[in-house]
């Protein structure tokens, strides 16, 4: 029997024995254990120092990595390669990214956040998916900017529409339309205030997906984050993330005059 299937009893057991659900006792099982990942399954795989880095080596990999090899070993106990080889070994290129990630998480009590962003490294090492391309297919792109004004100020140069107007004046054309639109149309809506520090909007831009982000910073501005997914290519997150910078730059320049 493997480490994994054993670790499986182990929770099952506790599960039935103190009516927790699987995740809670999961996590208490996971608690008494010195490392996070089975150590039977490090013999199963291969080692990471006993091969050299290749196109499917995250040492090896042309885009920048979310989070650094070092901070992978510090949430999991091993680095990107380590985990590579687990995923190779549960066949994650045919059975997908939602296994894998279950994989990562239940079987070998990866965190969720550093179970996503290790199987998204490991489907852009293995050529099953480009930079900014969601595990859908579809492309995606994030632009934010810190600006010098509270979230209710930010929120008001979406809301009323003369500041509106005045700030997308040296925005594109199509993305001030599909703003406007969204907060004057027959549907149309406000910002959605969740409290004093958090604020956002979702709107459709023909296509894509809209969600913009406003949130208070520690020093007393705002960060503002504008995520449009659901594009058809590499090319529509260039031209996006070049039109959202000089939209979000004139917003930055509107609330510090």
């Amino acid at each position: 029997m493997t480490e994994a299937k054993k670790l499986k009893q182990a929770i099952r057991a506790r599960s039935r024995k103190t009516g927790e659900s699987y995740t809670a006792a999961r996590r208490q099982v996971l608690g008494r254990r010195k490392t996070v990942a089975p150590k039977a399954l490090s013999r199963e795989v291969a080692r990471p120092s006993s091969r050299p880095a290749s196109v499917g080596s995250a040492k090896s990999t042309p885009y920048r990595l979310a989070i650094g090899d070092a901070a992978i070993v510090k949430k999991t106990g091993h680095g990107y390669d380590h985990w590579f080889a687990v995923l190779d070994a549960f066949e994650a290129k045919t059975k997908g990214h939602s296994p894998a990630v279950t994989h990562l998480h239940e079987d070998h009590g990866v965190p969720g956040w550093h179970c996503q962003m290790i199987t998204v490294a490991y489907e852009r090492a293995r050529g099953l998916r480009a930079v900014n391309q969601s595990c859908a297919g579809d492309f995606q792109v994030s632009v934010s900017k810190t600006v010098p004004a509270s979230v209710s100020e930010v929120v008001g140069a979406f809301d009323d529409a003369s500041r509106r107007a005045s700030w997308l004046r040296a925005a594109d054309d199509g993305l001030a339309r599909a703003l406007s639109a969204a907060l004057t149309g027959p549907t149309g809506k406000r910002v959605k205030v969740k409290d004093a520090k958090n604020a956002r909007l979702r709107y459709a831009w023909n296509d894509t997906s809209v969600e913009i982000r406003i949130a208070a910073t520690p020093k007393g501005g705002a960060s503002v984050v504008a995520d449009n997914t659901k594009l058809a290519s590499a090319s529509a997150v260039a031209e996006r993330r070049d039109l959202w910078r000089i939209a979000l730059e004139s917003l930055k320049a509107h609330v510090s005059g």
